[in-house]
């Protein structure tokens, strides 16, 4: 059993995008782990393991435009099944 079951990867796309902040607010109000920010003030990448995926994709909305969205079950993967 995984701790945290959902890869949540994303792009967002905005202006004025800090990785620092968006990594230091993952840190702060989330549960997970494997944070991945990185890009520049208008292109961040997101990857992300946790438990409450739709937490993550409600703050990055607020940054800006999100898309690219991919959210993996890894406990139905680590089963052999589509995930």
């Amino acid at each position: 059993m995984l701790e945290f079951k959902y890869d949540t990867q994303l792009l967002i796309e905005g202006n004025g995008l800090d990785e620092d902040e968006i990594g230091d607010y993952f840190t702060d109000n989330f549960s997970g782990d494997c944070l991945l920010a990185v890009g520049d003030e208008n292109l961040i990448k997101i990857h992300f393991h946790t438990n409450e995926p739709w937490k993550v994709l409600e703050y990055c909305a607020s940054l800006g435009e999100i898309h690219d969205i991919v959210i993996e079950d890894m406990d139905r993967q680590s089963r052999g099944l589509k995930g």
